[in-house]
């Protein structure tokens, strides 16, 4: 599909839908967990579906009605799956899964779309080996395709977590091994995904120690009870429309947003306000109101999913944006930095490649064709460029947006934004 945008003032409000993480991470623990529990507003996109569906290869039932899962656990006990689990696009799913597997009796094979194909998940394979699983790639290249065989027991294992996936993976599967898990962190990215898998895991009751994010003591043979929970509103998702009402001068209300919740894209807020956006946080809901804005140094380590986003709000942004420390942005699912720097120069922006991030000088953009690369938040991101942008832009690949955020453009339509699907 071809996303259409000419340039729009947009403001309004808009509801924002449910937290990816936590609702992945809700699927894992309802799963794992015994007896039933109850996920009110979900996240309905196909990565959350991914992560069902592999749940549901290990044994556990969904149902779904009226923005509600009814799940019924497994106890700790995966099944060993009837057939290769595809997990689609969605990387959190296969990373979670994987020790999820080694959990299970025997064989699990993991495969994915040519995205999922070549990502990395070396060190995570490597420690499932190390805690007494058996993992391995097909093709001997730390990418998918994947199969591991369990039951892993525990033990120690040293991890480096150029993605907080592999740490969360462990973490959420660790406290139902035999024996106790000893993790020593060699590096860690991305802590505030860690943070969330923690805050699950003391939801739950889990007992685990740790020692500045470095070192971490998980007791085996405990156990996870059915639960009930509402899915926050997901500060990724949100993150185009503060970006899109600090570039325009508008004000756009935001929905559904509770800053108390661990999300670390919710510091974008603090970023845009520091550049000189107004922004007004409310129990529920977060305005935000464009101003002039003014280039920053932004560390991007603990948020690199704001990458794309913050990449457009450079262009609009007096003197020079810097996007450093932010490496793993190459792994997702593109090279992000390279991606972000080759679509946003088409339009016209003065931008260009560090090895961990992106310099942006104000830039005057136009509409042109560019290419979404099957990336979510590269064709969002470009939405938002092109909806500040002179002409018509025309954005490749547009469908990848139902990875995380199916129902983007009909939220900018009824703020008055000019942007439509076409077949190509």
């Amino acid at each position: 599909m071809i996303l259409k945008v000419r340039p729009s003032e947009v403001a309004g409000e808009v509801g924002i839908p449910g937290s990816k993480s936590h609702t992945i991470r809700s699927m894992f623990f309802a799963g794992l967990a015994e007896g039933q529990s109850t996920i009110r507003n979900p996240l309905i996109s196909s990565d959350s579906i991914s992560a069902v569906n592999l749940c549901k290869a290990f044994g556990a039932s969904y149902e779904l009605f009226e923005n509600k899962y009814t799940v019924n656990g497994i106890a700790g006990q995966p099944d060993v799956p009837e057939n290769i689990i595809d997990v689609g696009n969605s990387g959190t799913s296969l990373r979670l899964g994987l020790m999820t597997a080694a959990l299970a009796p025997g064989y699990s094979v993991f495969t994915g779309d040519y995205q999922i194909r070549r990502r990395q998940i070396g060190p995570l394979v490597k420690a499932i080996n190390n805690l007494g699983g058996e993992a391995f790639t097909t093709r001997g290249n730390e990418s998918a395709p994947v199969v591991v065989r369990g039951r892993a027991k525990g033990g120690f294992t040293t991890l480096d977590a150029v993605t907080s996936q592999y740490l969360s993976s462990i973490l959420l599967n660790a406290p139902l091994l035999e024996y106790d898990t000893h993790i020593e962190v060699t590096r860690l990215n991305e802590v505030p995904y860690v943070e969330i898998t923690l805050w699950w895991l003391d939801k739950l009751g889990i007992r685990y120690k740790h020692q500045n994010m470095k070192e971490f003591i998980i007791p085996g043979q405990q156990k996870y009870s059915g639960f009930d929970c509402t899915i926050p509103g997901d500060f990724s998702s949100a993150t185009f429309f503060m970006v899109l009402a600090a570039i325009s001068g508008q004000q756009i209300r935001l929905n559904n947003l509770d800053m108390s919740d661990p999300q670390g894209d919710k510091l974008v807020l603090s970023i845009l306000e520091d550049m000189g956006a107004v922004v007004s946080c409310n129990e529920d809901s977060v305005i935000i109101e464009g101003r002039n804005l003014k280039g920053r140094t932004i560390d991007m380590n603990s948020i690199p999913d704001a990458l794309p986003a913050m990449a457009v709000a450079g262009c609009f942004a007096q003197g020079e944006t810097r996007l450093v420390n932010v490496p793993q942005a190459r792994l997702k699912e593109t090279d992000r930095i390279s991606v972000m720097c080759r679509e946003l120069s088409k339009m016209g922006a003065d931008i260009e490649e560090l090895p961990d991030g992106l310099i942006i000088r104000e830039s005057s953009l136009k509409g042109c064709k560019v290419c979404g690369h099957d990336d979510h938040r590269v064709v969002m991101s470009l939405a938002v460029a092109g909806l500040r942008a002179q002409g018509e832009t025309a954005i490749d690949t547009a469908e990848a947006m139902n990875v995380t955020f199916p129902g983007f453009v009909d939220h900018i339509v009824k703020c008055g934004g000019n942007m439509h699907l076409a077949e190509e």
